[in-house]
C-alpha cells in the first residue's frame, strides 16, 4: 500500500493522489458506458426481433449474466481469464467486466423500450418503403430511446457507483485511494468518506442533468 506522509487530510499530496483516483473512476465509467450502450442495444434488438433459436440463445446467456454478482464477473475477468491466455490490465479487466454486466442490464431496458413502441409505427415505415433495418434505425429506435432515457440513466448511475467494486482487484480508483489516505490516520476516515460522498453525488447528478438535456432535445 502506498504510504502518504502529511499532517492534514486535505494536504496537496493527499488531494493530488485522490484526484488521480477520480480520473480513473471517470475513465472506467465513460469507456464502460460507451461499450455497454453499444452491447446492450445490440443484445436488446436481437431479443426483440425474436430470430429463431439465436434470440433464445442470446436471451439465455443474457439472463445468466444479469443474475450474477458484478464482483464475481470482475474477479473472473481478472483472475480466471489469464488461465486460458487472456491477460488484461486492472483497468481493462474492470472495463470488460462492467461492460458485460451493464450490457446485460441495458439489453432488457432496450428490449422493453422497443416493445413499448406502437407496432403501427413499424408497419407505417414499411409501407413507406423502408427496409426492416431502416425502420428500426430511423423510426423505432428514436421513439424507443426517448422512453428508455430514465431507466438507462438510472442504470448508468449504478455503473458509476459500482466502479468502487474494482478496488477488490486493486484498481486505484477514488474509493481505493480514499481508503489508502485514511489508512494513515483514523481521524481521516470521516472527512474522506464525506469527500467520496460529494464526488459520487456530483458525478451522478451530472449524469441526471445530461439525461434531462437529452430529454429536451428529443422532445
Amino acid at each position: 500500500m502506498l504510504t502518504l506522509t502529511s499532517t492534514s487530510v486535505f494536504s496537496s499530496a493527499n488531494m493530488g493522489y485522490f484526484a488521480w483516483g477520480i480520473g480513473i473512476t471517470v475513465g472506467v465509467s465513460l469507456v464502460s458506458i460507451i461499450f455497454s450502450m453499444i452491447g446492450g442495444s445490440i443484445i436488446g434488438i436481437i431479443e426483440f426481433e425474436k430470430y429463431p433459436y439465436f434470440s433464445s440463445f442470446v436471451g439465455t446467456i443474457n439472463n445468466i449474466v444479469r443474475n450474477l454478482p458484478l464482483l464475481l464477473i470482475i474477479f473472473f475477468t481478472y483472475f480466471a481469464l489469464p488461465s486460458i491466455g487472456l491477460h488484461f490490465s486492472v483497468f481493462w479487466a474492470t472495463v470488460i467486466a462492467m461492460s458485460v454486466f451493464e450490457s446485460a442490464m441495458l439489453a432488457e431496458i432496450v428490449r422493453g423500450g422497443l416493445a413499448a413502441v406502437d407496432h403501427g409505427q413499424y408497419e407505417g415505415a414499411r409501407t413507406n418503403g423502408l427496409t426492416d433495418g431502416q425502420a428500426m434505425r430511423y423510426v423505432i429506435l428514436p421513439q424507443a430511446y426517448k422512453k428508455m432515457i430514465p431507466p438507462i440513466i438510472s442504470q448508468l448511475i449504478s455503473l458509476v457507483k459500482d466502479t468502487s467494486l474494482a478496488s477488490g482487484i486493486v484498481l486505484a480508483e477514488m474509493t481505493y485511494r480514499g481508503q489508502t489516505i485514511y489508512a494513515q490516520n483514523s481521524n481521516y476516515i470521516l472527512p474522506i468518506l464525506a469527500l467520496l460522498t460529494v464526488v459520487y453525488f456530483l458525478l451522478n447528478y451530472g449524469l441526471s442533468k445530461l439525461a434531462d438535456w437529452f430529454d429536451r432535445r428529443l422532445a
